[in-house]
Protein backbone atom coordinates (compact mmCIF):
# COMPACT_ATOMS: atom_id res chain seq x y z
CA UNK A 1 0.00 0.00 0.00
CA UNK A 2 2.98 2.08 0.82
CA UNK A 3 4.39 1.74 -2.35
CA UNK A 4 1.30 2.27 -4.05
CA UNK A 5 1.45 5.45 -2.61
CA UNK A 6 4.80 6.37 -3.03
CA UNK A 7 4.46 5.70 -6.50
CA UNK A 8 1.27 8.11 -6.83
CA UNK A 9 3.25 10.97 -4.99
CA UNK A 10 5.97 10.79 -7.38
CA UNK A 11 3.81 10.73 -10.53
CA UNK A 12 2.15 14.03 -9.10
CA UNK A 13 5.64 15.77 -8.15
CA UNK A 14 6.43 14.51 -12.11
CA UNK A 15 3.89 16.47 -13.33
CA UNK A 16 3.95 19.42 -11.14
CA UNK A 17 7.56 19.71 -12.36
CA UNK A 18 6.35 19.15 -15.99
CA UNK A 19 6.14 22.99 -17.88
CA UNK A 20 2.69 24.44 -18.96
CA UNK A 21 1.69 24.40 -22.11
CA UNK A 22 1.67 27.73 -22.02
CA UNK A 23 5.38 27.78 -20.85
CA UNK A 24 6.10 24.95 -23.34
CA UNK A 25 5.24 27.46 -26.48
CA UNK A 26 6.78 30.41 -24.28
CA UNK A 27 10.01 28.69 -24.57
CA UNK A 28 10.31 28.42 -28.35
CA UNK A 29 9.52 32.35 -28.33
CA UNK A 30 12.38 33.07 -25.95
CA UNK A 31 14.89 33.45 -29.01
CA UNK A 32 14.52 36.40 -30.80
CA UNK A 33 12.57 36.06 -34.49
CA UNK A 34 13.57 38.27 -37.27
CA UNK A 35 11.63 36.53 -40.41
CA UNK A 36 8.70 34.86 -41.07
CA UNK A 37 10.75 31.93 -42.42
CA UNK A 38 12.14 31.60 -38.62
CA UNK A 39 9.00 32.08 -37.25
CA UNK A 40 7.57 28.95 -39.76
CA UNK A 41 10.08 27.20 -38.36
CA UNK A 42 9.38 26.99 -34.76
CA UNK A 43 5.82 26.55 -35.77
CA UNK A 44 7.33 23.74 -37.60
CA UNK A 45 8.88 22.42 -34.35
CA UNK A 46 5.89 23.49 -32.36
CA UNK A 47 3.88 20.53 -33.85
CA UNK A 48 6.71 18.37 -33.98
CA UNK A 49 6.56 18.66 -30.31
CA UNK A 50 2.89 17.85 -30.53
CA UNK A 51 1.82 21.65 -29.32
CA UNK A 52 0.04 22.22 -32.61
CA UNK A 53 -1.51 19.20 -34.59
CA UNK A 54 -1.51 19.32 -38.16
CA UNK A 55 -4.65 21.26 -39.20
CA UNK A 56 -3.56 24.65 -36.71
CA UNK A 57 -0.74 25.04 -38.55
CA UNK A 58 -1.78 25.03 -41.90
CA UNK A 59 -4.27 27.87 -40.47
CA UNK A 60 -1.66 29.55 -38.82
CA UNK A 61 0.81 29.01 -42.62
CA UNK A 62 -2.39 30.36 -43.70
CA UNK A 63 -2.95 33.39 -42.24
CA UNK A 64 0.69 34.50 -42.79
CA UNK A 65 0.61 34.05 -46.18
CA UNK A 66 -2.89 36.21 -46.51
CA UNK A 67 -1.09 39.28 -45.16
CA UNK A 68 1.56 38.81 -47.94
CA UNK A 69 -1.32 38.55 -51.03
CA UNK A 70 -3.03 40.77 -52.92
CA UNK A 71 -6.60 40.61 -53.90
CA UNK A 72 -5.77 40.35 -57.57
CA UNK A 73 -4.12 37.00 -56.63
CA UNK A 74 -7.71 35.36 -55.30
CA UNK A 75 -9.97 37.42 -57.07
CA UNK A 76 -12.45 35.26 -59.47
CA UNK A 77 -11.86 37.08 -63.55
CA UNK A 78 -14.44 39.28 -65.12
CA UNK A 79 -14.77 36.30 -67.53
CA UNK A 80 -16.16 34.11 -65.21
CA UNK A 81 -18.75 36.40 -63.33
CA UNK A 82 -22.04 35.74 -63.74
CA UNK A 83 -24.44 39.24 -63.31
CA UNK A 84 -27.60 40.56 -64.37
CA UNK A 85 -28.83 43.55 -65.87
CA UNK A 86 -30.20 46.25 -63.85
CA UNK A 87 -33.50 46.73 -66.21
CA UNK A 88 -34.13 42.48 -66.36
CA UNK A 89 -37.48 41.75 -65.59
CA UNK A 90 -37.94 38.85 -63.10
CA UNK A 91 -38.50 35.78 -65.37
CA UNK A 92 -35.25 36.82 -67.22
CA UNK A 93 -33.14 36.68 -64.00
CA UNK A 94 -34.64 33.41 -62.17
CA UNK A 95 -33.19 30.92 -64.45
CA UNK A 96 -30.08 32.90 -63.79
CA UNK A 97 -29.63 32.77 -60.39
CA UNK A 98 -30.89 28.65 -60.64
CA UNK A 99 -28.73 27.64 -62.82
CA UNK A 100 -25.47 29.84 -60.94
CA UNK A 101 -26.75 28.56 -57.57
CA UNK A 102 -24.78 32.07 -56.27
CA UNK A 103 -26.63 33.83 -53.19
CA UNK A 104 -25.03 37.13 -54.78
CA UNK A 105 -25.28 38.95 -58.31
CA UNK A 106 -23.55 42.15 -59.57
CA UNK A 107 -26.16 44.07 -61.24
CA UNK A 108 -24.92 46.25 -63.96
CA UNK A 109 -26.37 49.08 -65.87
CA UNK A 110 -25.33 49.84 -69.41
CA UNK A 111 -22.46 48.89 -69.45
CA UNK A 112 -20.76 45.84 -67.88
CA UNK A 113 -18.39 47.98 -66.09
CA UNK A 114 -21.19 50.00 -64.71
CA UNK A 115 -22.02 47.84 -61.66
CA UNK A 116 -24.56 49.53 -59.90
CA UNK A 117 -25.46 47.06 -57.01
CA UNK A 118 -25.66 43.70 -55.70
CA UNK A 119 -28.41 41.59 -55.56
CA UNK A 120 -29.14 38.72 -53.18
CA UNK A 121 -30.87 35.96 -54.51
CA UNK A 122 -32.85 35.89 -51.01
CA UNK A 123 -34.30 39.47 -51.61
CA UNK A 124 -36.06 37.60 -55.06
CA UNK A 125 -38.35 35.52 -52.97
CA UNK A 126 -40.38 38.39 -51.72
CA UNK A 127 -40.90 39.34 -55.59
CA UNK A 128 -42.20 36.00 -56.58
CA UNK A 129 -45.95 35.81 -55.55
CA UNK A 130 -46.69 39.68 -56.16
CA UNK A 131 -49.80 40.19 -58.32
CA UNK A 132 -48.74 40.48 -61.88
CA UNK A 133 -50.02 44.34 -61.55
CA UNK A 134 -47.34 44.91 -59.55
CA UNK A 135 -44.40 45.32 -61.55
CA UNK A 136 -41.22 44.38 -60.71
CA UNK A 137 -38.59 46.89 -59.36
CA UNK A 138 -34.66 46.05 -59.20
CA UNK A 139 -33.93 49.51 -57.68
CA UNK A 140 -36.21 48.98 -54.73
CA UNK A 141 -33.91 45.41 -53.72
CA UNK A 142 -30.62 46.47 -54.82
CA UNK A 143 -27.53 46.36 -51.92
CA UNK A 144 -24.88 48.86 -52.16
CA UNK A 145 -21.72 47.22 -54.04
CA UNK A 146 -18.49 47.41 -52.76
CA UNK A 147 -15.21 48.37 -55.05
CA UNK A 148 -11.71 47.54 -53.73
CA UNK A 149 -8.62 48.08 -55.66
CA UNK A 150 -6.64 44.77 -56.57
CA UNK A 151 -3.62 45.57 -54.98
CA UNK A 152 -5.79 45.47 -51.71
CA UNK A 153 -4.02 42.79 -49.01
CA UNK A 154 -6.07 40.27 -48.10
CA UNK A 155 -5.82 40.19 -44.42
CA UNK A 156 -6.72 44.18 -44.93
CA UNK A 157 -9.77 43.34 -47.09
CA UNK A 158 -10.90 40.90 -44.22
CA UNK A 159 -11.05 43.12 -41.23
CA UNK A 160 -12.85 45.50 -43.94
CA UNK A 161 -15.39 42.75 -44.53
CA UNK A 162 -15.77 42.06 -40.66
CA UNK A 163 -16.29 45.74 -39.69
CA UNK A 164 -18.41 46.30 -42.36
CA UNK A 165 -20.62 43.23 -42.66
CA UNK A 166 -19.95 42.94 -46.36
CA UNK A 167 -19.55 39.51 -48.13
CA UNK A 168 -18.63 40.75 -51.37
CA UNK A 169 -16.33 43.48 -53.52
CA UNK A 170 -16.28 44.32 -56.92
CA UNK A 171 -12.47 44.91 -57.45
CA UNK A 172 -11.46 46.92 -60.10
CA UNK A 173 -8.54 48.14 -62.02
CA UNK A 174 -6.38 51.10 -62.06
CA UNK A 175 -8.53 52.42 -65.31
CA UNK A 176 -11.44 51.56 -63.30
CA UNK A 177 -12.86 48.71 -65.25
CA UNK A 178 -14.28 45.49 -64.01
CA UNK A 179 -11.26 43.36 -63.06
CA UNK A 180 -12.92 40.31 -60.95
CA UNK A 181 -14.69 39.99 -57.86
CA UNK A 182 -13.94 38.37 -54.33
CA UNK A 183 -16.04 37.21 -51.42
CA UNK A 184 -15.16 36.63 -47.65
CA UNK A 185 -15.39 33.03 -48.57
CA UNK A 186 -12.74 33.49 -50.72
CA UNK A 187 -10.38 34.45 -48.29
CA UNK A 188 -11.28 32.55 -45.52
CA UNK A 189 -10.61 29.75 -47.81
CA UNK A 190 -6.61 30.76 -47.73
CA UNK A 191 -6.72 30.41 -44.14
CA UNK A 192 -8.86 27.39 -43.33
CA UNK A 193 -8.73 25.40 -46.67
CA UNK A 194 -11.82 24.92 -49.05
CA UNK A 195 -15.16 25.48 -47.62
CA UNK A 196 -17.23 23.00 -48.88
CA UNK A 197 -20.61 22.98 -50.75
CA UNK A 198 -23.50 20.74 -51.23
CA UNK A 199 -21.71 19.37 -54.68
CA UNK A 200 -18.42 18.23 -52.07
CA UNK A 201 -17.27 14.11 -51.77
CA UNK A 202 -15.37 12.96 -49.01
CA UNK A 203 -11.57 13.11 -49.74
CA UNK A 204 -11.22 9.45 -49.97
CA UNK A 205 -13.65 9.11 -52.97
CA UNK A 206 -13.79 10.11 -56.64
CA UNK A 207 -17.51 9.70 -57.89
CA UNK A 208 -20.76 10.34 -55.80
CA UNK A 209 -23.80 8.58 -57.67
CA UNK A 210 -27.66 10.61 -56.73
CA UNK A 211 -31.01 8.77 -57.10
CA UNK A 212 -31.49 10.76 -60.13
CA UNK A 213 -28.89 9.25 -62.21
CA UNK A 214 -26.32 11.86 -62.07
CA UNK A 215 -23.09 11.74 -60.57
CA UNK A 216 -21.14 14.24 -58.97
CA UNK A 217 -17.03 13.59 -60.24
CA UNK A 218 -13.77 14.89 -58.76
CA UNK A 219 -12.32 16.49 -62.18
CA UNK A 220 -8.94 14.85 -61.35
CA UNK A 221 -10.60 11.06 -61.26
CA UNK A 222 -8.16 8.86 -62.99
CA UNK A 223 -9.80 7.88 -66.37
CA UNK A 224 -9.28 4.18 -65.50
CA UNK A 225 -11.14 4.70 -62.31
CA UNK A 226 -14.23 6.89 -64.26
CA UNK A 227 -14.19 3.61 -67.12
CA UNK A 228 -14.04 0.69 -64.26
CA UNK A 229 -17.21 3.16 -62.21
CA UNK A 230 -19.41 3.64 -65.57
CA UNK A 231 -18.03 0.42 -67.46
CA UNK A 232 -16.94 2.71 -70.62
CA UNK A 233 -13.61 2.52 -72.74
CA UNK A 234 -12.46 6.26 -72.97
CA UNK A 235 -9.19 6.49 -73.87
CA UNK A 236 -6.74 9.41 -74.34
CA UNK A 237 -2.73 9.60 -75.67
CA UNK A 238 -2.65 13.73 -74.20
CA UNK A 239 -4.33 13.27 -70.60
CA UNK A 240 -4.69 10.99 -67.82
CA UNK A 241 -7.87 12.58 -65.77
CA UNK A 242 -11.50 13.03 -66.71
CA UNK A 243 -10.56 16.47 -66.09
CA UNK A 244 -8.37 16.46 -68.82
CA UNK A 245 -10.76 14.96 -71.19
CA UNK A 246 -13.38 17.80 -70.68
CA UNK A 247 -10.73 20.30 -70.96
CA UNK A 248 -9.77 19.13 -74.66
CA UNK A 249 -13.04 18.57 -76.20
CA UNK A 250 -14.08 22.51 -75.24
CA UNK A 251 -10.64 23.91 -75.90
CA UNK A 252 -10.46 26.05 -73.42
CA UNK A 253 -10.25 26.48 -69.46
CA UNK A 254 -14.43 26.12 -68.86
CA UNK A 255 -15.93 27.81 -66.70
CA UNK A 256 -19.03 26.86 -64.11
CA UNK A 257 -22.01 26.05 -66.08
CA UNK A 258 -20.33 24.67 -69.33
CA UNK A 259 -21.45 21.40 -70.70
CA UNK A 260 -19.94 19.42 -73.28
CA UNK A 261 -21.54 15.57 -74.34
CA UNK A 262 -18.22 13.60 -75.01
CA UNK A 263 -18.12 9.63 -75.27
CA UNK A 264 -21.81 9.11 -74.31
CA UNK A 265 -21.66 10.79 -71.40
CA UNK A 266 -23.07 14.71 -70.61
CA UNK A 267 -20.12 16.85 -68.50
CA UNK A 268 -21.36 19.92 -66.60
CA UNK A 269 -18.81 22.07 -64.89
CA UNK A 270 -19.93 22.34 -60.95
CA UNK A 271 -16.97 23.89 -59.91
CA UNK A 272 -14.08 25.73 -61.63
CA UNK A 273 -10.94 28.10 -60.81
CA UNK A 274 -9.12 30.19 -63.73
CA UNK A 275 -6.46 26.93 -63.72
CA UNK A 276 -8.05 24.41 -63.31
CA UNK A 277 -11.65 22.30 -62.87
CA UNK A 278 -12.70 21.03 -60.15
CA UNK A 279 -15.91 19.13 -59.97
CA UNK A 280 -18.05 17.77 -62.61
CA UNK A 281 -21.43 16.64 -62.97
CA UNK A 282 -21.65 13.27 -64.92
CA UNK A 283 -24.85 12.01 -66.51
CA UNK A 284 -25.27 9.25 -69.65
CA UNK A 285 -26.33 10.59 -73.06
CA UNK A 286 -29.46 9.06 -74.82
CA UNK A 287 -27.85 7.19 -77.47
CA UNK A 288 -31.01 8.19 -79.30
CA UNK A 289 -30.45 11.64 -79.29
CA UNK A 290 -26.80 12.29 -81.13
CA UNK A 291 -23.71 9.82 -81.44
CA UNK A 292 -21.71 13.02 -82.07
CA UNK A 293 -19.76 14.57 -80.42
CA UNK A 294 -21.17 17.84 -79.04
CA UNK A 295 -20.42 21.21 -77.06
CA UNK A 296 -22.84 23.18 -75.71
CA UNK A 297 -22.86 26.67 -73.31
CA UNK A 298 -24.22 27.80 -70.63
CA UNK A 299 -25.47 30.89 -72.55
CA UNK A 300 -28.29 29.30 -73.09
CA UNK A 301 -29.55 30.17 -69.43
CA UNK A 302 -27.02 32.68 -68.15
CA UNK A 303 -28.11 36.22 -68.13
CA UNK A 304 -27.22 38.46 -71.47
CA UNK A 305 -25.29 40.75 -69.46
CA UNK A 306 -22.60 38.38 -68.12
CA UNK A 307 -19.36 39.68 -68.29
CA UNK A 308 -16.99 37.88 -71.17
Amino acid sequence: MNDILNNAANDEQAESTQPSWFERVTQFFQNEIKTQDQLLEVLEEAKNNNLLDQYSLTMLEGVMQVAEMQVRDIMIPRSQIVVVERDSDLKSILPTVIESAHSRFPVIGETKDEVVGILLAKDLLTQINKDEKTSFNMREILRPAVFVPESKRLNVLLDEFRANRNHMAIVVDEYGGIAGLVTIEDVLEQIVGEIEDEHDIDDDASILEHDDGTSIVKAITPIEEFNEHFGCKISSEEVDTIGGIVINALGHMPKRGEVVNQHGFQFKILRASSRRIHLLEVVREDVSVTSENTVQHENEVESPGSVE
